[in-house]
């Protein structure tokens, strides 16, 4: 099983894990996250992320999801990436979130594919319906 690490600014990785247990109606196991504060040092989240990688990975691997790219959780994230063992991937959102957890199972690409496209579907316009007035 693939273990997964949001790694975000604040609390936005431990509401997102709330929202995906509401979801899928309990905690899926080897699932966690790190708050990044704009106190914290970046080398100490580093060997933070660095620990709960560790701990996440069965022997499946992990992946990593961060909310922007190019900002300290992700920038921390990338430092961690281990070809076909260790993934990370940006603008994390809940539908990405809860196809990574459905999907874990399955190798590592499979489930990084998996990630994205739910992530990107997960995003698009409603459009109200015309009602009539008449």
């Amino acid at each position: 099983m693939i273990g997964v690490l949001v790694i975000t600014h604040e609390d936005l990785g431990e509401h997102l894990i709330r929202c995906a247990c509401h979801v899928m109606g309990g905690k899926p196991p080897q699932l966690d996250y790190l708050s990044v504060f704009p106190q914290d040092d970046p080398g100490e989240v580093l060997e933070r992320a660095r620990t709960l990688v560790a701990q996440l990975d069965s022997g499946d691997g992990v992946v990593m999801l961060s909310d922007i790219l190019g900002a300290t959780p992700c920038n921390v994230a990338s430092r961690l990436i281990q070809p076909d063992r260790v993934a990370c991937i940006a603008g994390v959102n809940l539908p990405m979130l809860v196809r990574i957890l459905t999907y874990r199972n399955e190798p590592l690409p499979m489930v990084i594919e998996k990630g994205v496209s739910g992530g990107q579907r997960g995003v698009t316009p409603i459009q109200t319906e015309s009602r009539d007035a008449g």
